[in-house]
């Protein structure tokens, strides 16, 4: 009998069952990755029955952070970044700084030695960059204020680990009690600064003009399979030289490389190819992360494990503490540091560091993954929870309010247009001058001439705000068929008689859309041929 490859076993187990049980945590109203985590477990070593391997997996999981921040950094402008430098810089280094201090003060009461305290408590204080842009992306909010603080504090983070990955083994001698070498700290320190400088640099001067001119090139040729290749090789190679040649992490090599390539005019196309891969590599990290997990430190150390995921989410009240002194409206602040409070991927490194430099043992490392697989469960817990008193009436008014309802457009008789990517501006290009016109979008539109009123179009104070008794057509063009039935359900009730336009991609979201109440939906492969058709038999 063929022996299976322990990829292949990882693949199609691993997928399998994080389609499973991310099915029926769907069907029991919780976040599919509830489902993935447990898939993690079940496959894991510390489980009976299939064992996947864990050191595979974790590769695996490596490619999913590089694409997904890769994905990140093609929505998120250089210009954006310094926008919010006020806020992530000081914010981020005091915040791993208090709960640093808090883990070194846990440690002293369980009896663990300086050392220990230091590197648990800095583990403690490093949000999952992976949980953090699934919580953004579930809820639309990746172009948004709260997003851009979110991301910009994760990457302040991922600076501020590698100065710790780099610091750390010169000074182990110190913290375990002996000496240490100043000349080989300030060499360290000089060497890592430098190569920083350098990667930027190489980035912002070489990168800024042949990963866009490689992708043009590419993308002239009219072969799309060698496109989304080029994606896929771009943001895995800056990511590999990133950590080979300049001791930075891949994830912020492949945010580098995304960002880079934003300003281009294919950074939206080269999004749309690599999402089913980071997706599905997405999927497999958050399946290393339960395999890591061992649930007999649940029954054997509760009470260490509960102060430690007691430290995780002091974690996202300092982070909220810290919003709000920087002038961050308080509803905004709950969204960004209940984003930020879990632990994730640099966490286990650290770790994994501390253990071989003799400074963790790793009955402390069980405590961090342990603290880690709660806290990602309690993240969508704490959204909702959010939601819900903030969606209250009886919800007592904080200092700084809400960000109020949109303000009601006063055009009547105009086209309301949801969504302003490709498709979108085509359409509002064909639309203006004939009638008025008012995009519903969460990003920006950047045409003076055209009302906008930002916002979610699935809210509902967002599509009142559009007029739709008084509109004469509504176009739906976001390719999420999903949220799409969602506002064509809700325009259909605000005015049965409003001709309403919808995009699918498949037969499956026609009939979707129609079914919620969409008077016609174009699909983009049909549309195609249909006018291939009409061509071929009009006279010559």
């Amino acid at each position: 009998m063929h022996e299976m490859s322990p990829l292949i076993a990882i693949l199609v187990v691993g997928l399998g069952m994080a389609f499973i049980l991310g099915t029926l945590a769907q069907r029991l109203k919780l976040p599919p990755l509830v489902g993935y985590l447990l898939a993690g477990v079940v496959i894991g070593p510390f489980t009976p029955g299939f064992i996947a391997d864990t050191h595979l997996t974790l590769q695996l999981a490596d490619v999913g952070v590089i694409l997904l921040m890769f994905g990140v950094g093609l929505h998120f402008k250089p210009r954006d970044l310094l926008e919010f430098k006020g806020i992530v810089i000081p914010g981020a280094i005091l915040q791993m700084a208090v709960i640093t201090t808090l883990g070194v003060g846990a440690s002293m009461v369980l009896g663990w030695p300086l050392a220990q305290g230091l590197v648990f408590g800095l583990c403690l204080s490093i949000a999952s960059t992976v949980v953090v842009l699934r919580a953004l992306q579930d809820r639309r909010l990746m172009e948004t204020s709260r997003g851009q603080i979110a991301i910009g504090w994760l990457v302040m983070q991922d600076v501020l680990v590698i100065l710790v990955l780099v610091l750390l083994p010169p000074i182990a001698a110190l913290l375990k009690g002996g000496d240490i070498n100043m000349m080989v700290l300030a060499k360290s320190l000089g060497i890592t600064f430098g190569k920083l400088a350098l990667f930027a640099g190489v980035m912002l001067v070489i990168g800024r003009r042949v990963i866009p001119a490689v992708l043009h090139y590419i993308a002239h040729t009219g072969s799309r399979e060698l496109f989304r290749l080029a994606v896929l090789s771009l943001a895995l190679g800056v990511a590999f030289g990133a950590a080979m040649l300049f001791g930075v992490s891949i994830a912020l090599g492949a945010f580098f490389a995304g960002m880079i390539l934003a300003g281009s005019q294919l950074s939206q196309r080269a999004a749309e190819e690599s999402l089913p891969l980071r997706d599905a590599f997405a999927v497999l990290f958050f399946v290393s992360v339960g395999m890591l997990f061992n649930p007999r430190v649940v029954l054997e150390e509760p009470l260490a494990l509960a102060s430690t995921l007691g430290l995780v989410l002091a974690a996202g009240g300092v982070c909220y503490r810290l919003l709000l002194l920087f002038g961050v409206k308080r509803t905004n602040a709950v969204t960004i540091a209940i984003s930020l409070t879990q632990i994730g991927e640099f966490s286990f490194i650290l770790a994994d560091l501390g253990i071989g430099l003799g400074l963790m043992s790793e009955g402390a490392r069980d405590l961090i993954l342990g603290a880690s697989i709660l806290s990602i469960l309690l993240n969508p817990v704490l959204f909702a929870l959010a939601a819900k008193r903030e969606a209250s009436p009886n919800a007592a008014p904080a200092p700084d309010r809400p960000r109020p309802a949109p303000e009601p457009t006063t055009l009547t008789g105009h086209a309301v247009l949801v969504g302003y990517g490709r498709v979108g501006k085509l359409i509002a290009d064909g639309i203006k001058g004939s009638m008025p016109l008012l995009v519903l979008e969460e990003g920006a539109v950047g045409d003076p001439e055209i009302e906008h009123i930002r916002g979610n179009a699935a809210k509902d104070d967002v599509l009142a705000a559009a007029n739709l008794s008084a509109a004469r057509f509504l176009f739906v063009a976001i390719p999420e068929a999903f949220e799409a039935g969602q506002i064509v359900q809700q325009a259909r009730r605000a005015n049965p008689n409003l001709p309403i336009v919808a995009r699918a991609h498949f037969d499956a979201e026609v009939d979707h859309l129609l079914s919620h109440g969409a008077s016609k939906v174009v699909m983009g492969e049909r549309e195609i041929a249909l006018a291939m058709l009409d061509f071929a038999q009009k006279p010559a």
